[in-house]
């Protein structure tokens, strides 16, 4: 195996990594900036994360301007960091039965409703 196979499998992984550490970082942020006894800065991060993913997958099937590595770190890294289903289930578990409804049922719905406006906006930009 030469030096270039080397380096260009292991290119993937970082631009993945770059991107995980970014969505990671600002994800903390959110929780950090959005202290409230319901989990807010995870609902923030699930919901701009859904919508950046479905512009994301959008813009790859609609306009094709974004490079694959570019979909590899925004999409693969950035956003299933910066999303989070663990932190959503756990955060969920420690609340009173009927805020942790809401929680499940505003996570869910919005975030489908993020894909859609995301989805959209590509269209009506590109």
């Amino acid at each position: 195996m030469t030096g270039t196979r080397w380096v260009d499998r292991l290119r993937p992984l970082a631009l993945v990594g770059v991107g995980g550490f970014a969505g990671a970082v600002l994800r903390h942020g959110l929780a950090v900036g959005l202290p409230s006894s319901v989990p807010l800065g995870t609902l923030a991060a699930n919901v701009l994360g859904t919508f950046l993913l479905g512009a994301l997958l959008a813009e790859a099937r609609l306009v094709d301007l974004l490079s694959p590595e570019t979909r590899l770190a925004v999409g693969t890294g950035f956003c299933s960091s910066f999303t989070t289903y663990s932190a959503f289930a756990l955060e969920t578990s420690q609340l009173v039965p009927a805020i942790a409804a809401a929680n499940v049922g505003l996570n869910y719905a919005l975030g489908f409703v993020a894909v859609l406006l995301g989805q959209a906006a590509v269209r009506w930009v590109g």
